[in-house]
């Protein structure tokens, strides 16, 4: 799975290493050993990985989607996740989002000099449980180890390949005018529950974040034949960024409603008090799917089958002109444009 000669733990890595056991930088190929022996092949062996060679040789059938993306979210634990369940689901998310089913991901780790071996520990086994979940196994990766103040703690980087399942592509350009609009569920935990972790903030009600694999319910609406124009998942910059980015690349017009985006009146109230707007604050189990109007009352269906799709409503319609525009009409219908998040309004969060 990895191998590199940067690094050697300050001690040597028993089975049971506890908090006091440190990450140190310096050199020794057997230290290296001990540390993927006692924390990454138990939590991750599988017979590819268990090859112990430079890469995993794959065997996968059909046309492929393959993603990547890096996490180096600060604190790396906060209600209800990880940076490891971050990282697992973030990617298996963005596969499902091009109508594949994940099959295999590497991941790679920057760690920084002085990572207790119980966090990296803690870590690891929660990607294990997360990917074990989503039903994908981690094949091949990396290592390495920086000096101490250079990766705050623990960045971690992870690819994947699954296998496209929808016959039609799904894509910004397949969005249709008259296209429903479907939200699978409330919006603005994830970022609330990191930034409240982070800051020391205590609010009355714990705000967990909504990170979970969406793989199921995406796959179920295309098993049902559902006509999924798009989907896109509602990470950075949130429902609004998302929705902005498909309106210019489709060259049509987004109308939301507001009163239909559902909201928990915890992360409402949190929003207002940190001055944040819901629709920019970001998700790691939420999507947005663009399905013809005719099709949404059964795409509803199926995606209220899952607990993490549940909450699953229509929040709006496409529109021909103008194009690239994303409006939201408010209670008392007033109707304003909504904007892509301008800068990194929740740094951090993923």
């Amino acid at each position: 799975m990895i191998r590199d000669e940067t690094f050697e733990p300050a001690c040597p890595v028993p089975a049971t290493a506890t908090d006091m056991v440190q990450l140190a930088h310096g050199s020794g190929g057997r230290a290296m050993e001990q540390l993927l022996d006692t924390v990454f092949r138990p939590a991750f062996g599988n017979p590819l990985l268990d090859r112990r060679h430079d890469g995993a040789r794959l065997v996968l059938s059909g046309p492929l989607a393959f993603t990547t993306d890096s996490y180096v979210v600060q604190p790396l634990f906060f209600p209800g996740g990880d940076i490891g369940s971050l990282a697992i689901n973030g990617t298996v998310n963005d596969l499902a989002m091009c109508g594949a089913r994940a099959q295999y991901l590497s991941a790679g780790f920057i760690l920084e000099e002085g990572l207790a071996i119980e966090t990296l520990r803690r870590v690891v086994r929660s990607m294990q449980h997360a990917a074990a979940q989503a039903g994908v196994a981690i094949v091949t990766g990396d290592l390495k180890v920086v000096d101490r103040g250079k990766a705050d703690q623990l960045f971690i980087n992870t690819s994947g390949m699954g296998v496209v399942v929808a016959r039609e592509a799904i894509e910004p350009q397949r969005v249709q005018a008259g296209d429903a609009v479907i939200l699978s569920g409330d919006i603005g935990r994830h970022g609330i529950a990191v930034m409240a972790t982070r800051e020391g903030l205590g609010f009355e009600s714990a705000i967990a974040t909504d990170c979970a694999p969406l793989t199921e319910p995406v796959l179920a609406l295309i098993a049902a034949g559902v006509d999924v124009h798009c989907l896109r998942d509602l990470t950075r910059g949130g429902l609004a960024s998302a929705l902005c980015e498909i309106a210019e690349t489709a060259g049509l017009s987004i109308n939301l409603v507001e009163r239909d985006i559902p909201v928990r009146e915890d992360v409402r109230s949190a929003c207002e008090l940190l001055g944040l707007d819901p629709l920019h604050v970001a998700n790691e189990g939420r999507f947005v799917a663009f399905v013809p109007p005719g099709e949404a009352p059964r795409a509803l269906e199926v995606l209220r089958r899952f607990a993490v799709a549940e909450g699953a409503t229509v929040i709006g319609e496409v529109a021909p002109a103008p194009a690239g525009r994303v409006t939201c009409r408010s209670p008392i219908g007033g109707t304003h444009v909504v904007d892509r998040l301008a800068g990194d309004q929740l740094p951090r969060i993923c």
